[in-house]
């Protein structure tokens, strides 16, 4: 009897560990240092049309839904945010000059472009 309780609580914690890991995820890659940063909003279920960075810019999506959304680039390997919980941030540093459009891949409608200058 006493293996069946200790059994429910351990299962219980385990169950609120991981539900609290996959709630409270941030994807994020850290800044170069003294680099420059932009934080890009998530809002209404839309992206901004367009954003234009330097190269080397720290580049935050935050997710101000309340519900998932990916930062997902259309070429599919410059970035990807993957599931981006509601109030999360997903962070890039945009390395390489050019012009990349993105979308979500829950929300077909919303798409992006994000340009980064030399």
């Amino acid at each position: 009897m006493k293996t069946k309780k200790y059994l429910a609580v351990i299962m219980a914690g385990f169950i609120f560990l991981v539900s609290m890991h996959s709630c409270s995820k941030s994807n994020t890659t850290q800044p170069p240092a003294g680099g420059n940063a932009k934080t890009i909003d998530i809002s209404g279920m839309a992206f901004p049309a367009s954003t234009t960075v330097a190269k080397g810019t720290s580049v935050t999506w935050h997710n101000s839904d309340a519900f998932a959304h990916t930062v997902t680039s259309d070429d599919g390997t410059s970035f990807n945010s993957g599931n981006l919980a509601g109030k999360g941030s997903f962070t890039y540093v945009a390395n390489t000059a050019g012009t990349f459009a993105y979308h979500c891949n829950i929300h077909a409608g919303m798409t992006g472009s994000l340009v980064v200058t030399p």
